[in-house]
């Protein structure tokens, strides 16, 4: 089906979700999670993909869990929180060959009210993360990147992810990107309250908007790590 916009009872749903995380409540509201956030998240996706092949011809988007729509289940294996289920949304296209989180692309979350917008590659592997570094201090790769970024950031998107506080070890903290040899992930980030077109087919057009102006990032993450 056509997608025409996220239902009032997503937001319903989570909000109830959010006072009632157990096994239980779920297994009694299953069938509002499958018609009013699975479904239409799944039409969301295809839609996007449509519209992002524009700018990404060779997008990912796969309306499954696991997939494109993040899985609601929580691992609580080794967290102190033991609250069963996400009570957020959360949808990925991604590009390249690899495992589908260690590839750049576009995400789309909502939770609390708040619409999140994001591009790049967060939280990279070890071996990815090399790579980057790599990149980040490479002659053409390492202009292309403050480029880039200038470019994101003066459309204003926050441009991340700092995770570290000295660069690593032989690398040298003089260096005129050295700045981004501290990050874990590489995104732009924008994040506004739900409005009306998030209940509309229009929220695929907004997304687009925001994601074509964070492109830059995937495409000089697509150029550079390799």
């Amino acid at each position: 089906m056509a997608f025409k916009g996220f239902p009032q009872e997503l937001i319903t749903f989570f909000d109830d979700l959010e006072k009632n995380n157990s096994k239980k409540w779920f297994d009694a509201h299953r069938q509002e999670y499958e018609e009013f956030v699975k479904l239409p998240a799944g039409e969301f996706t295809v839609a996007m993909g449509e519209k992002v092949a524009s700018i990404a011809p060779d997008i990912q988007a796969v309306p499954k869990v696991n997939q494109s729509l993040f899985r609601l289940n929580r691992d609580v294996r080794f967290s102190a929180d033991k609250r069963p289920y996400k009570t957020n949304l959360g949808i990925w296209l991604w590009e390249g060959t690899r495992k589908r989180m260690e590839c750049p692309g576009y995400y789309f979350h909502y939770a609390n009210g708040q619409i999140m917008f994001a591009a790049g590659l967060h939280m990279m592997p070890k071996h990815i993360l090399a790579a980057y570094r790599d990149a980040v201090v490479h002659a053409k790769h390492g202009l292309a990147l403050k480029k880039a970024i200038r470019k994101v950031e003066k459309l204003g998107y926050e441009v991340g992810e700092k995770q570290y506080k000295k660069v690593p070890r032989g690398c040298d903290p003089s260096h005129p990107n050295a700045d981004y040899l501290l990050f874990g992930g590489l995104t732009a980030v924008v994040e506004r309250p739900v409005s009306d077109e998030f209940f509309t087919s229009k929220i695929v057009t907004l997304a687009f908007r925001h994601y074509k102006n964070m492109s830059p990032l995937n495409e000089w993450l697509k150029e550079a790590i390799v």
